[in-house]
């Protein structure tokens, strides 16, 4: 039998816990060493499988892997030769379109095969092909993605969506691209912020960061370089949730204030209010939990979107959040068409929500949680369904914890240390 996760929840929790390292910025990250001419060391790196599923292609493509600390990354890819990618590494991981860019922009040419990941719904990969074509790159598809260029050129470049991938790939195209580039409608989320910096690091040229409107003066050969990946806001959402819904006492540590700013605004709707204190955000046990109805008593509404809007990422967290809130909220996701499908998992615990269609969901709480068994569809969700399981009364055996541990590093290990009652089966 594949592992899984033994919980007995309705335990209080209590203590300190330190978000790991963004995934989303530590993926494109080390796809961007391989516009290196030297050694790239990265830190604060989440030891978790669609990591090592990244480092294993880029070492497939003759590149050197090597930890040198529990969360540090050395890669050097001088050594890299042109070749097609793994198929079968490739199914395992949505991120391995992200050597498009970096591939193409070094070597001329990259075949890639379809990439795997979450199926949350159809996810385009028309916009990374339309910018790469956009500075100077052909495309043949068939069974694979083939792009050719005789030498990638700047020039300006309107995404069709702010797409955090799509933007990256242009991003790590564009800083080897002769001339100048101009990347409007660009997602800028804190994961491509810090790729970003990552690629400034190395001696790029880069202005607008943090903004959807990128300039890049490309053409110069980029350099080695060490940089800190930043706290994974993600987690950090994930953190609010597990506190709000066991009731509980939690210290985040180590956050980065202004990643955070739509997260508790989201939040702080559901009626829970963490706190910050320089770089600690403080959940209170004893929070509101009561839903804020908007103007004229009409039932509220939590939308995501691109940032900086509410992270669609977080969507699944705060619908079971809301759960074990007072009132009803709408929550309307509307990044994914399948996301939120996961919610009958939730209603067989006895939580009481309608879905309305593929991207909208209408919760009404608090509503008292059973435990069960339940499976994990994808890692935000199956993160959503371990925070049920701790606030549930009873027991639960959660299947399919792969999904889960793809995005959370040892998580099991370190909600033990603060209190919960959690146990991994092999």
């Amino acid at each position: 039998m594949p592992p899984r996760y033994l919980v007995s929840g309705g335990l209080p929790l209590h203590g300190t816990v330190r978000p790991a390292g963004n995934k989303n910025a530590a993926l494109p990250a080390i796809a961007a060493s391989l516009l290196a001419d030297g050694p790239v060391e990265l830190a604060n790196i989440p030891r978790i499988r669609d990591v090592d599923a990244m480092l294993a292609l880029l070492a497939d493509l003759g590149a050197s892997v090597s930890w040198t600390g529990p969360n540090t990354v050395t890669l050097d890819a001088r050594a890299a030769r042109p070749k097609a990618l793994d198929p079968e590494l490739c199914t395992q991981i949505r991120a391995s379109i992200l050597f498009a860019g970096p591939l193409l922009a070094r070597f001329g040419a990259v075949t890639l095969p379809p990439p795997g990941g979450d199926v949350i719904g159809r996810r385009r990969v028309d916009t990374h092909f339309l910018a790469l074509e956009r500075l100077g790159a052909t495309l043949e598809v068939g069974d694979t993605y083939r792009l050719e260029t005789s030498g990638l050129q700047g020039a300006e470049v309107f995404l069709d969506e702010p797409s955090v991938t799509g933007t990256e790939n242009a991003l790590m195209a564009a800083v080897l691209a002769r001339g100048r580039t101009v990347l409007r409608n660009a997602a800028a989320e804190p994961h491509v912020q810090d790729v970003a910096r990552l690629l400034v690091a190395m001696g790029a040229k880069i202005e607008g960061i943090g903004t959807n409107s990128y300039v890049i003066e490309g053409g110069e050969s980029l350099h080695g370089t060490q940089y800190t990946i930043g706290p994974d806001h993600i987690e950090i959402a994930s953190f609010i949730g597990l506190a709000a819904v066991t009731n509980s006492h939690l210290v985040i540590d180590e956050v980065r204030p202004d990643d955070l700013r739509s997260t508790l605004l989201g939040f702080d709707r559901l009626g829970v209010r963490p706190r910050l204190d320089g770089t600690q955000l403080i959940v209170d046990a004893g929070q509101e939990r009561r839903i804020r109805p908007d103007l004229g008593g009409h039932v509220p509404k939590l939308e995501d979107g691109p940032w900086p809007a509410f992270p669609a990422d977080a969507m699944s967290i705060a619908l079971v959040t809301a759960t074990q809130c007072e009132g009803m909220v709408l929550l309307f996701e509307k990044m994914f068409e399948s996301r939120l499908f996961f919610v009958d998992k939730l209603i067989g615990m006895g939580a009481r929500i309608v879905l309305c269609d593929p991207h909208r969901a209408v919760v009404s709480g608090p509503a008292a949680l059973r435990g069960g068994p339940v499976d994990s569809p994808d890692i935000r969700a199956g993160m959503a369904m371990l925070l049920a399981a701790l606030a549930a009364e009873g027991q639960s055996v959660i299947h399919n914890i792969g999904q889960i541990e793809r995005g959370y590093e040892r998580i099991d290990e370190r909600l033990r240390a603060l209190g919960a009652d959690i146990q991994r089966v092999e």
